[in-house]
């Protein structure tokens, strides 16, 4: 399967079983665009026709070009079938049972009203409530149980707002600290938070235990304050801007996210973005809304084709901020094109629901944290384990070849299939497509490829 774009002056083919990125010249991308549908000699004639003599090709050059394109072909760089669909769900039946990775939802309860909140402003559709050192420290447990021989475990603080349990989750990390060397495991935590609650005991104690740091802002002080609100109605923007930059200027500005969502009430995210970088911070992500259909926040039709030029015209920015040598990080670009994840990550897809799950504050497990609340997809608790197999087996099922609109998707291999919460809010099923958030992916996708092509070839 391959994929063609031009973006930002450059020529971007992809072949997608291979992994092999190609930067061509005019030329090169046309022949491979007729390559498999046309014959050799109508495709050179067609290129002499179109390129002879523009800027001094030569029919030397045609040719040349055409069987560069052959051997490329024949190693295995380009037009490579699909041979991983026998693979599909391997990986995740291999580990079926081992689990990595807890989100524990420290507190139900939030000292934010955001209007456009999935988790119903912290309670998840249910009663407010904190979660105790004594069910946080069987979850930890539960995950040193059931991690098999896998050394490195990963924890979330979320909420609802975590530092509202904050004792609590200073005392859990201790806990896990203290089994570490016994039980041969090595726990990462992250916290992610609405700043509110910051100090300097925050920042001492997350700059020492938190592997990153995920930091809620929406850019500009007018979007921002008009979701993220308190529940007397006002905008959080100047309170927790200085304790942000109090604390990634602690961090040594690594380490952390400052994570922002886009609204139909701010498509052109780009500008929160400016004002991200304005503040001080260059580890950034943005997030399209997740909301119920027909929400004034969701992100419509309409607002499509401002999205996506913003993207494109983000991925320009990054390159201009790196020739003035002042780069920053946008989550959603992040592509290794040398290596990056296996193939059997990549066709597995999200591990929701089997290596990684959601804790509730009385210990109940869900697929991840969109699912929480969910009566359906209770999976069980960290006292029993998994009781709902049927769930699970769902989850072990869901794989990028199990979307029949994947099929003929030249990003599947990059997206592994989408979000199965996204899918299941959208069509009712976590093997469904969420389409609109499709496009958004390609997007960042052929922005983000297109960007590191310019920092390969050392054009930044």
């Amino acid at each position: 399967m391959i994929h063609q774009y031009k973006l930002n002056g450059y020529n971007i083919v992809l072949d997608i079983c291979s992994g092999s990125v190609h930067a061509v010249d005019d030329v090169a991308y046309d022949i491979i665009a007729d390559y498999k549908s046309k014959s050799k000699e109508d495709i050179i004639t067609a290129m002499q026709e179109k390129y002879l003599g523009v800027d001094g090709i030569s029919e030397t050059d045609i040719e040349e070009c055409y069987q560069q394109v052959e051997d490329l072909e024949k190693a295995g760089k380009l037009f490579v079938k699909d041979s991983f669909k026998p693979m599909a769900g391997a990986l995740k039946r291999k580990t079926a049972g081992v689990v990595k990775a807890l989100c524990l939802h420290i507190a139900h309860t939030c000292n934010l009203n955001c209007e456009y909140c999935f988790a119903s402003q912290g309670k998840y559709h249910g009663e407010r409530a904190v979660m105790s050192f004594e069910v946080g420290k069987r979850a930890l447990d539960f995950l040193v149980e059931n991690s098999g021989t896998r050394r490195n475990l990963e924890v979330d603080f979320f909420g609802g707002e975590p530092l509202m349990n904050f004792e609590v989750v200073k005392q859990l990390v201790e806990y896990a600290r203290s089994i570490e060397k016994e039980k041969n495991k090595n726990f990462r935590f992250t916290l992610t938070t609405n700043g509110l609650l910051i100090d300097d005991d925050v920042i001492d104690f997350a700059n020492r235990e938190m592997s990153n740091v995920v930091l809620s802002l929406d850019g500009r002080k007018e979007i921002h304050d008009k979701y993220r609100v308190d529940y007397a109605g006002k905008g959080s923007w100047e309170r927790i801007v200085p304790k942000f930059q109090k604390l990634v200027n602690a961090r040594g500005g690594k380490n952390y996210y400052m994570r922002g969502t886009f609204t139909h009430a701010n498509p052109d995210f780009l500008e929160d973005i400016k004002v991200m970088l304005d503040l001080g911070f260059n580890e950034l992500s943005m997030e399209p809304v997740v909301c119920a259909k027909g929400d004034k926040s969701e992100l419509t039709e309409e607002d499509l084709p401002i999205v996506l030029d913003q993207y494109e015209k983000l991925a320009s920015l990054m390159l201009e901020k790196e020739k003035e040598g002042k780069p920053f990080t946008f989550y959603h670009y992040m592509i290794d094109l040398s290596g990056g994840p296996c193939i059997y990550k990549r066709i597995s897809g999200c591990g929701s629901g089997t290596e990684y799950m959601a804790v509730t504050p009385w210990g109940d497990l869900y697929p991840c944290h969109q699912f929480v609340g969910d009566e359906k997809y209770l999976l069980g608790n960290i006292f029993d384990g998994v009781k709902n197999t049927a769930v699970q087996e769902e989850f072990l099922e869901c794989n990028v070849y199990a979307r029949k609109e994947c099929a003929d998707c030249w990003a599947k291999l990059y997206c592994s299939g989408g979000c199965a919460a996204n899918a299941y809010h959208a069509t009712g099923s976590v093997k469904g497509v969420y389409e609109y958030g499709c496009k958004l992916f390609c997007k960042r996708m052929e922005c983000a490829i297109m960007v590191a092509v310019a920092k390969a070839l050392g054009d930044v």
